[in-house]
């Protein structure tokens, strides 16, 4: 079986499609005996769908790049 710092690290993996097969059968095996880890790997879920329904924006690489300089340039 694997700890439950392992099974929070597949659980991460798992969220963003990195996981591999074996790691998200060894990450459900924990879950069905580790009721911590299956309260945080739901929790976790919730928190990802949250994400992706909300309308973030991020930064152009062309702003990062002039905000960038505009911080080196201040020192």
């Amino acid at each position: 079986m694997i700890s439950c710092e392992k099974a929070q690290l597949i659980c991460d993996k798992a969220q963003y499609k990195e996981a591999s097969f074996l790691d998200k059968i060894k990450l459900h095996i924990h879950l069905l005996i580790c009721k911590t880890c299956a309260g945080h790997s739901k929790k976790n879920g919730r928190l990802t769908k949250l994400c992706n329904k909300a309308p973030l924006h991020s930064l152009s690489e062309g702003d990062k790049k002039t905000m960038k300089q505009k911080l080196h340039s201040d020192k």
